[in-house]
């Protein structure tokens, strides 16, 4: 295999050319700080605006309502953070997913320990959480909502509108991260009652070190970094000007056109998913069949171990991933996977590949050739395996 196949855009994106070039100008010649009144700041600023826009024409907000992070981890800790402290005299809970990113889960489980009650809903079998769970966890104190628009190591999309609508009625702010459904699923935070959202470029096509978080107008937002009066005064720091620039014309790009992109992703996913639970047996999909992003594929195989896989994989030239970027150098297993019912052996064996536009047909055959031939050899120097076919017979 002469050219290697990339699968892990779940992960990280390569920086689209046009993206690219958004930002060359803000890297060399247009250099100024934004918060300067000469005509170098101002070009800069003026800059910084235009992609404050784009983010938020592309998620149905007003440009106001937006505030650049570094990264969408830090939106989501600024998001829960922020909510849950400044309404504290009005209730201490919080209600989350057991399969949120850890970006959500660790920062929900550091306010556990400044008193404030987190429930964490369990999800089914296809990790989705319902609408009634959460509504039927709300309780007078509950100040926030926080549930994933889409999951990062298994695909699922929550069913955000009837969140949305349920925390609209009992007056419960809903914040969702939406790192992974930017620029794969419309999204609409006006009409799917969204009041706050958190997001990253490096996920479409944008740059790294770049994030932003949606905020609605009326809901307070704490200062999460003092020490200057940028991002309104809640977000010090220069601005990372080429950075946001990048993040603007990123988004602008990946949301153009979501239905002819997300049509031809699917087409690619379910001819892979199709393939191998056809040609490996003891094979199984972790997510829901349809409900899930285009690109996503996350399958299980039982008698092996992830990481010998992904090994293989790559020594054919093949990149791909066993779950989340952020726990990739982790040997625990899969906190979603367990969430989903999987076992420990069967969350260690899986292989999540997530495709973008540039992959092809032939791409999707490559790796599920590999695939099969790879889980074949591993399952042969698999003692459990051979006893498990013994006892099988």
């Amino acid at each position: 295999m002469n050219q290697r196949i990339y699968v892990d855009n779940a992960a990280t994106t390569k920086v689209n050319p046009q993206v690219l070039e958004a930002m060359l100008p803000y890297l060399g010649g247009t250099y100024g700080n934004p918060s300067s009144i000469y005509a170098e700041g101002r070009e800069a600023k003026t800059a910084v605006e235009t992609a404050r826009a784009q983010v938020a024409t592309a998620i149905g907000a007003e440009p106001n309502e937006i505030y650049f992070t570094g990264s969408g981890s830090e939106a989501d800790n600024w998001a829960i953070r922020s909510v849950a402290r400044s309404l504290k005299e009005k209730g201490n809970h919080i209600i989350t997913t057991a399969v949120e990113h850890h970006a959500v889960l660790h920062t929900c489980q550091s306010l556990e320990k400044e008193g404030f009650e987190v429930t964490y809903l369990p999800v089914d079998a296809y990790g989705r959480v319902s609408a009634e769970d959460v509504k039927a966890a709300i309780k007078d104190t509950t100040v926030l909502i926080t549930v994933m628009f889409a999951n990062n190591e298994i695909g699922t999309l929550m069913p955000i509108s009837q969140i949305g609508a349920v925390a609209k009625e009992a007056g419960v702010l809903f914040h969702t991260d939406a790192v992974q459904a930017i620029g794969m699923v419309p999204i609409d935070v006006k009409t799917m009652n969204i009041d706050l959202l958190s997001l990253t470029g490096h996920k479409f096509h944008g740059p790294k070190g770049s994030g932003a978080l949606y905020v609605r107008k009326g809901v307070k937002l704490n200062s999460f970094i003092t020490g200057g009066a940028q991002e309104r005064g809640r977000r010090a720091g220069t601005e990372n000007v080429p950075g946001i620039v990048g993040l603007g014309k990123a988004i602008e790009l990946a949301t153009a056109d979501i239905p002819k992109k997300a049509a031809y992703l699917t087409q690619l996913r379910d001819r892979y998913i199709s393939k191998i639970l056809e040609q490996v047996p003891y094979a199984q999909l972790n997510g829901h069949p349809e409900e899930r992003l285009p690109g996503n594929a996350n399958i299980s195989f039982s008698f092996i171990e992830g990481e010998g896989l992904l090994l293989f994989l790559d020594m054919k030239g093949i990149s791909a991933s066993s779950g989340s970027a952020c726990t990739s150098g982790s040997l625990d297993p899969s906190h979603v996977l367990l969430a989903i019912g999987r076992k420990h052996e069967e969350a260690h064996g899986s292989l999540r590949c997530s495709f973008d536009m540039e992959n092809t047909i032939e791409d999707v055959d490559a790796i599920v050739a590999a695939v099969s031939e790879i889980v074949a050899r591993l399952r042969a120097m698999s003692p459990l395996y051979e006893t498990f076919l013994k006892e099988n017979k």
